[in-house]
């Protein structure tokens, strides 16, 4: 029987809640499944700051690189030393160092929550390692210039290795699903970069002769999304195109706070929430802990996308049942219209877990 070995970075903010939250469910439904998990805390955010004066100290990267994946909690790099600004935020750097090309961030319509759109079930594949985000497109150094006082220069970069990987796990998700693909981007302004972008997709399209394939500038992406998010499927983009809609989406089908993602390369993938640390609110046992929870859910769909155990999928399935159940019968945290803290979420999922999720009431 096959262990899993998770790590798990409760980052800062809200971070240690609401990943505390998440993992006492993730334990909660592998008991259940008998699925094996060792979970690995490692130090990251101002926790590794003070023990290791870095905010991802090679230990925790070294540790992660035992694991089939992990739980990133979210960063108040904002607030960090001077001499730690300096440096890519802890998300960036894992998805740096780790190349995890993929960022995956579904947007579907919530029972028990209020979209702005209707119905609606898309996902966005952006890529993750390279475009206009000059933090991570570089060998060495950032792809950014000071030339004077009065002028910086900011590098996009595109190359057709990172184009063609995201474009593959972009149709190859659509054939899981409704077998439709958009692809996002500026080609009639920026047509050397964006341009290789959409020709290169347009390529790969070609080896998914079942899938429909369109395609659309990013300003007129955004009016389409507002006004009709429920017809598109597979969106693929670039990085920050991506970073953009997918922060639109998350908010038009409920709220950014309740967004999940993953990244992932060809054999590792961390969960993260799209939001933010939320220093307000951290200690108050108040926060949300929807995106993170969800965020593990495709994780685990994800672990069982690439070792087939049974029991990776049901315990995803588990997750995601039992929340939404308990979101639909009106337990939800005060963001939500609900009172429950986020202790008493997870502890209501849990008990449902328990219970067969046969108690969903009230």
């Amino acid at each position: 029987m096959t262990t899993y070995r998770i790590g798990v970075l409760q980052g800062d903010g809200i971070g240690p809640e609401i990943v505390s939250a998440t993992t006492s469910i993730l334990e909660a439904a592998a008991k259940k499944h008998e699925l094996q998990l060792n979970l690995v805390d490692l130090p990251m955010g101002w926790a590794a700051i003070k023990e290791h004066n870095d905010p991802i100290p090679q230990y925790t990267k070294d540790e992660l690189e035992k694991c089939h994946g992990w739980i990133l909690g979210p960063h108040d790099s904002a607030a960090y030393p001077e001499e730690h600004k300096q440096k890519r935020n802890p998300s960036g750097e894992l998805r740096h160092y780790f190349d995890l090309y993929a960022n995956v961030r579904p947007a579907k319509t919530m029972p028990g929550t209020k979209s702005m759109v209707g119905e609606a079930d898309l996902v966005i594949f952006r890529e993750n390692t390279e475009g206009f985000y000059t933090d991570r497109n570089m060998y060495i150094g950032v792809g950014e210039l000071q030339i004077t006082p009065d002028v910086a220069v900011s590098t996009g970069v595109f190359t057709r290795k990172a184009v063609e990987r995201i474009a593959h796990a972009a149709f190859q998700s659509a054939m899981t699903r409704r077998k439709k693909v958009t692809i996002v981007h500026k080609a009639n302004v920026i047509k050397l970069g964006t341009g290789l972008f959409l020709n290169v997709c347009r390529e790969v399209a070609e080896q998914y002769s079942e899938v429909e394939v369109d395609d659309y500038h990013i300003d007129a992406m955004t009016a389409h999304l507002v006004r009709r998010a429920g017809d598109f499927d597979v969106i693929v983009t670039e990085n920050m195109f991506g970073d953009i809609l997918s922060d639109l989406t998350g908010e038009l089908v409920g709220s950014l706070g309740l967004a999940p993602s993953i990244n992932s390369n060809d054999t590792q993938a961390m969960a993260q929430a799209a939001h933010g640390s939320a220093p307000d609110i951290a200690g108050k046992n108040i926060a949300n802990p929807i995106g993170i929870m969800l965020s593990t859910v495709m994780f685990f769909e994800w672990l069982y996308s690439q070792h087939k155990d049974e029991k990776l999928k049901q315990v995803a399935e588990t997750m995601e049942r039992t929340l939404f159940k308990t979101v639909e019968s009106g337990v939800k945290t005060g963001d939500l219209g609900g009172s429950a803290s986020t202790s008493e979420f997870a502890e209501y999922i849990i008990e449902s877990i328990h219970d067969g999720e046969q108690k969903m009431s009230k």
